[in-house]
């Protein structure tokens, strides 16, 4: 550590308030991107505390130290690496043995750490007390008691960090330690990594855990710096099985898992306590009837709420707008009006669209991920969602699909592998977000009827497990169970509801917003320069012999690239009239609004998928959505066609 300056991480498993702690640190002075590389979101800050500017890193949320994650090999690269002066161990009081499984694996690294006892609340709620000296001094670390959510302890808990980081704390940390067998032989790994001088960066101690484990990075950095290392830790390994007649991995993480139950034992303490009202909300919740009707009425609640309030919002900003200019597409005139009137054209999209829609979506979505309510519907959905070769943590994405794809393409991070957000992110592109909503709306629900507009949302779900079914056996890999942390229900905070709302419309206004903007100007100078009229001879084969649309379709096809709900808007001016029943079937109406919302998502939402996945799978999903859609459409046309 030089001058003034210390940087500081959080690390502990999931839902224990970290991001809560974070934001008690950090405030306004945060920001959010990726690790380098990763797909795993970084999030870092800064606090201003008694003469000292530390950098708060939050790292993401984890249950151990294995490479069965990108987020658990980020997290101990980060450690090994960058040597933060402190580890700030945030630990769920009420589920104190549980997450003591990562500290010991903490301890074992050697690194300057403080425990965040946190939630005690919660604990005292449950009648567990605990006796934080006491494991403070099995531990051999700073044991702070916070109550996050009310800013209780946060004072203290910095000032511990400072203090272990200035190594002005005088215990020293205890390591874990296993049975004989095992600690014999971990002993004599570490004497032998220490005498082969590797200088990994990690603790020998660790490393040999790690080596006896079986970990493949571990064993992939030591074998290129010494093969007899990796010969004794294989021989010591199949000791240990032979005695135990268990994989070492097995061995070690059931010692470890016993170690942290002996020290829970030790030093807290559980009063019988009546079932309280969340006990029952969650039995409920999670009841193999009930639970199903919990989580329909939960979604579909979003849902109306969405509609609802996005509606009102839309119909006054657009009023509010409408004194500036008209918003609908400028077809004809001088190129600069047009380009002005089609840069125009998406600020008023993002305004009245983006703004109204998802910011509510948003914000109960994440009142009721912070209620608990939202984990309870990710597991009820589990089961269905494996059919997919996802898991129940899937639907919290595909839910935000419903606001903007965008944003749910990047929720995908929370999906385990690449393959499982691969996955997701395929079965995203085809959720009808607010802009595709507005296509239904304008153009099913307004001139057919609602039973119409309703039934294309349900078959676009039986499309969305159809196809996934189909992805599932040609993306390679192998599907994972589902650890999700169910915190106890509690009422939001409208603090963390407010941040958790910002931190994602942010990311729709900093992309969505200029390519609204600059892709609507292009598009309509293209049009006006004649550029885009040959396209509707060619895709007629498509559009008008295949699909029995209007030859017009094609260049909405081209606008919708850019923008879904330009689909409706374009349609005014094109057909010179509002009423679209006057120039369209009822036939071509629905199949219209079918096809537009199943194609090539907007250019927003291919940009996302590059971003996160590369060019070659973002093009992969974008074909695979075009020829759904045309081989989809052709079908609905022809069978609409003798219906109606």
């Amino acid at each position: 550590m030089t001058g003034k300056h210390l940087t500081i991480a959080l690390a502990g498993n999931a839902n224990v308030g970290k991001s809560v702690i974070f934001n008690h640190l950090t405030g306004s002075h945060q920001t959010i991107g990726n690790w380098p590389g990763k797909t795993v979101e970084r999030a870092e800050g800064t606090l201003h505390f008694d003469g000292y500017d530390a950098s708060i890193v939050d790292l993401p949320g984890i249950y151990s130290f294995s490479t069965f994650s990108l987020e658990e090999l980020v997290t101990r690269e980060y450690i090994a690496r960058e040597k933060p002066n402190a580890i700030i161990n945030v630990i769920g009081a009420s589920v104190l043995e549980r997450n003591l499984y990562f500290t010991l694996q903490l301890l074992d690294m050697g690194i300057p750490l403080v425990i965040c006892l946190n939630q005690i609340d919660v604990a005292k709620s449950k009648g567990i007390t605990i006796d934080t000296q006491k494991l403070e001094t099995i531990l051999g670390v700073p044991v702070i008691p916070t109550v996050a959510s009310r800013g209780k302890g946060i004072h203290e808990l910095i000032q511990g960090a400072l203090d272990v980081a200035l190594d002005k704390h005088e215990t020293r940390q205890n390591t874990a330690k296993f049975g004989d067998v095992v600690e014999t032989r971990i002993e004599k790994l570490t004497g032998a990594i220490e005498s082969a001088q590797l200088n990994l960066g990690y603790a020998s101690r660790w490393v040999a855990i790690k080596l006896l484990e079986g970990d493949s990075e571990i064993k992939k950095s030591v074998r290129s710096k010494s093969e007899s290392v990796i010969r004794t830790s294989e021989t010591m390994a199949k000791e240990i099985e032979d005695i135990h007649r268990e994989s070492c991995f097995a061995v070690i993480a059931s010692e470890r898992y016993s170690r942290a139950s002996q020290i829970a034992a030790d030093v807290q303490r559980q009063e019988k306590v009546q079932a309280t009202f969340s006990d029952r909300l969650d039995w409920f919740a999670t009841h193999k009837v009930f639970g199903y009707l919990t989580a329909f009425v939960v979604i579909a609640g979003l849902l109306l709420w969405t509609f609802t309030v996005g509606n009102y919002l839309s119909g006054l900003l657009s009023h509010l707008l409408s004194f500036f200019e008209s918003s609908n597409p400028m077809l004809t005139g001088s190129i600069g009006a047009i380009l002005w009137n089609g840069a125009f054209g998406g600020i008023v999209a993002g305004v009245t669209l983006v703004i109204p829609f998802v910011v509510p979506f948003y914000f109960v979505l994440a009142a009721i991920e912070d209620s608990g309510i939202l984990t309870r519907v990710a597991f009820m959905f589990d089961n269905f969602m494996h059919r997919m070769g996802l898991h129940g943590k899937a639907i919290i994405p595909m839910i935000l699909g419903y606001g903007c794809n965008v944003p749910a393409i990047y929720g995908c991070r929370v999906m385990g592998t690449r393959r499982e957000k691969l996955l997701a992110a395929f079965a995203i592109t085809f959720i009808p977000c607010t802009a595709r909503t507005i296509i239904i709306l304008g153009l099913v629900a307004a001139f057919v009827n609602i039973q119409w507009a309703l039934a294309l949302y349900a078959i676009d779900l039986v499309i969305i497990f159809a196809l996934g079914r189909i992805a599932l056996r040609v993306v390679p890999g192998q599907s994972t169970g589902l650890i999700m942390e169910m915190h106890p229900f509690r009422v939001p905070y409208l603090s963390v509801v407010a941040k958790q709302t910002w931190a994602r419309t942010k990311s729709l206004i900093f992309m969505v917003f200029p390519i609204y903007v600059i892709g609507g100007a292009v598009v309509q100078g293209l049009y006006a320069l004649g550029w885009l009229g040959p396209i509707n001879n060619a895709l007629s084969p498509v559009t008008v012999t295949w699909l029995g649309l209007p030859l017009i379709t094609g260049i909405l096809l081209v606008f919708g690239l850019i923008r879904k709900e330009l689909i409706v808007l374009a349609l005014v001016p094109l057909l010179g009239a509002a009423n679209f029943s006057l120039f369209l079937t009822q036939t071509q109406l629905i199949v219209l609004a079918f096809v537009s919302m199943l194609y090539i998502p907007c250019v927003a939402t291919v940009s996302a998928l590059v971003k996160e996945f590369g060019w070659k799978p973002a093009a992969a999903i974008s074909m695979a959505n075009l020829v759904s859609a045309i081989l989809l459409g052709g079908i609905a046309a022809k069978l609409l066609a003798l219906a109606l």
